[in-house]
Order: C-alpha cells, then sequence, then structure tokens
C-alpha cells in the first residue's frame, strides 16, 4: 500500500504526520521537528498535501507545491467536528483527514507572498492606530486631570497638547511637560508611520487593476479594497455574491425547519477586520445619501434604498443591510465584467 494523500497538523516546533492510501486510511504516521519537516517532502513522489488554514500554512503551501505536490488547505472551524476525542496532535492529524473527505467544505486559496504582505501592513496598521489611540486617551487624561481639557477629534490632539506644554500659566510641572512633549512626539510618529502604510497601500493599488475597480463601489475606499483583494482573492471563487456576503459574516443566522424560515442577526462569521471596513464603507454611504436628503439633492437609487431601510430598521440594521449589498455588488461587478452601477438596484429580503 503507498500513501496518496498526508495530513499535517502544523506547529511552531513540531509537526504530526498522518499518511493515508486512496481509502482514506492511515498507513503511517510520523511527528517531525522543524528542521525534518522541511525536509520531509523533498524525495517524496507526488503527493495531496491537507493542511489547516492557520499560521504559516501558506507559506509551507507554497514550498510543496514548488516541490510537485498538491496542496488543499481546509478552514480551521470545518476541521474541528471531525476531531475526536480529547485535544492531541494526533487527533488533529486525523481529523483533517476525514475533513478532507468530505466534499462540502470549500477549499482556502493559496496566498501570494505579496497578499500576505498586504494582509501584514493592514495589521501593522491597527497596531499603530490601537497604539496612537491609547497616547491620546493618556495625553487626555494627564491633562485632564491639571484642569485642561482637550476638545474631541483626533486630529486636534496634537496642536492642543503643544499649546497647553507652551502655556506658563497652567499647573503642569516642567518635568511632566517633559514627559509629556515625549509622548507628543511618540504621537506624531505613529501618525507619520501609519501614513506611510496608507501610501504603500496606494502603491499597491495603482498596480492592481481589480483593487481600483473595487474602489470605484461607493463605501469601498483604499483599505477596504485592498483587504479584500488580500484576503478573498479572486472573488470569481465565491459561486454567488451572497456566498461572498456569508463568507464576510454579513448574511442573517437562520434557524429554520419545514415550512417555517427564520433569520436572525449577522451570523459575524469569517473576517472580523473586513466586515468591520464594509461596515464602516456603509455608514459613510448612509451618512451622504442623509446630507444628499436634507439638501433636497436628487438619490440614486441605491442610496433610496439605504434611507428606506434606516426608517424601518433603524440606522445599524441598515448600515449592516448596505453592507451586505455592497459586498453582492463587488461579486457582481467581477462576475459579470461590468462596472459599478448606482442606479441599479436588485431586491433583497431584509434582515430581521
Amino acid at each position: 500500500m503507498h500513501a496518496t494523500t498526508v495530513a499535517v497538523d502544523l506547529a511552531k516546533d513540531v509537526f504530526e504526520l498522518a499518511f493515508a492510501d486512496g481509502q482514506g486510511r492511515v498507513i503511517e504516521r510520523k511527528r517531525l521537528t522543524r528542521r525534518a519537516f522541511a525536509r520531509a517532502f523533498e524525495q517524496r513522489p507526488p503527493l495531496r498535501i491537507v493542511m489547516e488554514a492557520c499560521g504559516s500554512a501558506h507559506h509551507w503551501a507554497r514550498r510543496f507545491v514548488r516541490q510537485g505536490h498538491a496542496v488543499r488547505l481546509l478552514p480551521a472551524s470545518d476541521v474541528r467536528p471531525y476531531v475526536r476525542g480529547n485535544k492531541t496532535d494526533r487527533n488533529d492529524a486525523s481529523g483533517i483527514l476525514e475533513a478532507d473527505r468530505c466534499g462540502g467544505i470549500a477549499s482556502v486559496p493559496v496566498k501570494t507572498p505579496e497578499q500576505q504582505a498586504i494582509q501584514a501592513q493592514h495589521r501593522l496598521r491597527e497596531h499603530l492606530k490601537r497604539e496612537r489611540t491609547a497616547t491620546i486617551n493618556l495625553l487626555r487624561g494627564v491633562l485632564r486631570e491639571f484642569g485642561i481639557v482637550i476638545a474631541q477629534g483626533a486630529a486636534r490632539v496634537s496642536a492642543q497638547v503643544r499649546d497647553a506644554l507652551e502655556d506658563g500659566d497652567n499647573d503642569l510641572p516642567m518635568p511632566l511637560r517633559h514627559s509629556l512633549g515625549e509622548q507628543l512626539q511618540r504621537l506624531l510618529h505613529i501618525q507619520a508611520d501609519m501614513q506611510a502604510i496608507e501610501q504603500r497601500l496606494d502603491e499597491y493599488a495603482r498596480r492592481d487593476v481589480a483593487v481600483q475597480r473595487y474602489q470605484r463601489v461607493p463605501g469601498v475606499g483604499l483599505l477596504t479594497a485592498t483587504a479584500l483583494r488580500a484576503g478573498a482573492g479572486d472573488l470569481a471563487r465565491f459561486r454567488s455574491g451572497r456566498q461572498l456576503s456569508a463568507w464576510l459574516g454579513l448574511t442573517p443566522r437562520e434557524h429554520s425547519s419545514g415550512q417555517q424560515r427564520r433569520l436572525g442577526r449577522m451570523t459575524k462569521r469569517g473576517d472580523a477586520y473586513l466586515r468591520t471596513l464594509f461596515i464602516h464603507g456603509a455608514r459613510a454611504v448612509l451618512q451622504g445619501a442623509r446630507l444628499k436628503h436634507k439638501r433636497g439633492q436628487p438619490l440614486d437609487p441605491l442610496q433610496a434604498w439605504a434611507l428606506g431601510v434606516q426608517d424601518k430598521r433603524g440606522h445599524n440594521k441598515a448600515a449592516c443591510a448596505l453592507a451586505n449589498k455592497l459586498a453582492r455588488r463587488l461579486w457582481a461587478m467581477e462576475h459579470h465584467g461590468k462596472p459599478f452601477d448606482a442606479h441599479h438596484v436588485s431586491r433583497q429580503p431584509l434582515a430581521a
């Protein structure tokens, strides 16, 4: 008997391998160190290598593909139900083999180094944003203890903190002024680093035609377009716009049986960062539609639909419904090869 498939439970230092024949029976198991695992498939005939789409999976997948093997990555959330018994590396590898036999589990495409780099840029920017928020809150809190109140808005903080440090009539001791000045410089450096990352993302967007098409959709800016391109890859891999929306976690949770269909809140499955960007983009579209409506300016059908949902269901549900629709429209653009048309609005049932 010869092994045709191998399931790999990835880790940092120790890797569990389960080799199976054509009938899915495990005929060999190995437990390898990182150095041994890197050389494990160099001299073997072509195999199907199945792994969870977790940390370092895309790196190993690209490496094994170059060696002539076929690689399949499975979503970790879909593999978990197939793991029997206690949580061990051995059981995890067996669970990956069982999940591989299920035809209903969609594979995760192997990302290119450029896609992973774009995702890493977004993660770095989010880290810097959290650090910026923490620094701003620290400056606000310290100055408030001395009766100095900084106005709301991140854009106003730097100038007002600088004015407070230069004001000789307040009660700030000189040593504290120096410490706060250092924090202010740190805040400026963080903002400069965030702008540098956005500049690099913009350079990537100028080279990618798909990202440029995405940005023509209302509510989809540089961050959403590049994050979607890096995270989802080619949208043609989704069977429909609803599947893309479900992948983003924007579809309603369903609990139906027989003739009764019950739709609940959003599933919130998938990439939380991408889902957040879509919902924030939808909020921006709603805000623009409200301003146009107040000014008496004509609304396009998409804006009119969004305001209608807002009147019936409230702002938050309208933002989620609009984000769902924007994701579907993006898929339709790629599927039909047509540019975005704001005057075309398909009928879509509202989430409960």
